[in-house]
């Protein structure tokens, strides 16, 4: 069932996207092309939103078509807010590390550039991510921080901790049983997640510190999840025994499936957590008789096999990945197209893991009726003259 993120949904979180209203035709700047080389417009649908430049209090969209390298500015990387984008000082700002522990701790910003520094590539994309946006809920960097596990065995984690809560600053209004209370932005995970070696408390992006609308000064990464789980302008932990049952995971960021259990169909609510196996095509361009058409594919970390793609009823074809790529990166992929003849012409991309597993059409998708969590193929019409 194909969900769309729309106007008033997105307001719900708090964000709003400028045009999302109507995709009126834009004049759009185009990607950085070879001698000779044209972009082949897409037929399947008009020009994408209007994705204005990222500014406060706004949700921002990469426009996909005009993605050429391999690290997103950070100007560009999408922006997603719930409560607002607070503006902290960092000069004055303490991190607060609480719970099931045997030594607590509170670090300044400069506390924790003290300790070993650590990098890491990793794209995300938000868990509403779809068609209607040309997946332009997206974005990949090079973060810079701590490994979370080093301070969470530092502070010794009691027998009876099983959860750990990552509080943002951003704050809001909750109506819950007609009684209004404030909340923090606040999603957690298992013990054993946040003790994945590769999760950081990251204080830097592409090189640069945070800029505000990424959380500075210190947020959480957690690679191989979508964006909601990537806790901005993080000022607290905290470990508990129980499971944490916050708005952004107990009452939104949920999916709603059908499955069939023992044969029978049951509904069954799922927090947004890790990415699913995906991959789309953003453009093609053509110099000559040569087409080459684009994409990217994302996922939770395991390894992929191969990134395909197939034009009409042809045979799947093995695409070309970016050498760049690494374990929790997007993976950019291009195949070259020799033999286009004129006409209308239909294609599509699918990521193939280690495991096997397929990224499924969309027709295969188990029933759902949240908008969140988009991983069917997504196939792509184009004309020929």
């Amino acid at each position: 069932m194909e969900q769309e993120i729309g106007r008033r949904e997105l307001l719900k979180q708090g964000a709003a996207i400028t045009g999302l209203a109507a995709l009126a035709s834009v004049t759009w700047p185009l990607p950085a092309l070879a001698q000779g080389e044209e972009l082949v417009p897409f037929t399947d649908a008009p020009d994408p939103l209007r994705t204005d430049p990222a500014k406060p209090g706004t949700t921002h969209i990469l426009d996909t078509r005009t993605v050429k390298d391999f690290y997103t500015s950070n100007d560009d990387f999408y922006v997603v807010q719930h409560y607002g984008q607070p503006e902290l000082d960092a000069g004055a700002f303490r991190l607060r590390v609480s719970g099931l522990l045997d030594n607590p701790i509170e670090l300044s910003l400069d506390d924790i550039k003290k300790r070993k520094r650590v990098e890491l590539d990793a794209g995300f994309e938000c868990g509403g991510n779809q068609k209607r946006l040309f997946y332009g809920l997206v974005g990949n960097a090079k973060w810079a921080g701590i490994s979370l596990r080093d301070l969470l065995e530092e502070c010794g984690i009691q027998q009876e901790g099983k959860e750990v809560v990552f509080f943002g600053a951003d704050e809001g209004e909750e109506e819950i049983r007609r009684t209004t209370v404030k909340q923090n932005f606040a999603r957690s995970m298992s013990l054993e997640d946040a003790l994945n070696s590769d999760c950081l408390l990251a204080y830097e992006m592409n090189g640069d510190p945070l800029p505000m609308m990424h959380g500075r000064p210190l947020r959480l990464v957690v690679p191989g999840w979508f964006g909601v789980a990537n806790v901005k302008w993080l000022t607290h932990i905290h470990i508990q025994d129980d499971r944490y049952m916050g708005r952004f995971m107990a009452r939104d960021y949920v999916t709603l499936r059908r499955y069939e259990v023992g044969g029978v169909k049951r509904w069954t609510e799922e927090s947004v957590t890790r990415m699913n196996l995906m991959s789309v095509i953003v453009r093609v361009t053509r110099k000559a008789d040569l087409y080459t058409i684009h994409g990217f594919s994302l996922n939770d970390g395991t390894e992929l096999k191969r990134i395909e793609v197939k034009i009409d009823d042809g045979p799947w074809k093995a695409a070309k990945i970016d050498h760049q790529s690494s374990k929790y990166s997007w993976k950019m992929f291009s195949s070259d197209w020799t033999d286009a003849k004129p006409g209308d012409h239909t294609i599509v991309s699918r990521a193939i893991d280690i495991h096997g597993n397929i990224q499924p059409e969309e027709a295969h998708i188990p029933e759902k009726v949240t908008y969140w969590e988009n991983p069917g193929q997504f196939p792509r019409t184009i004309k020929i003259s």
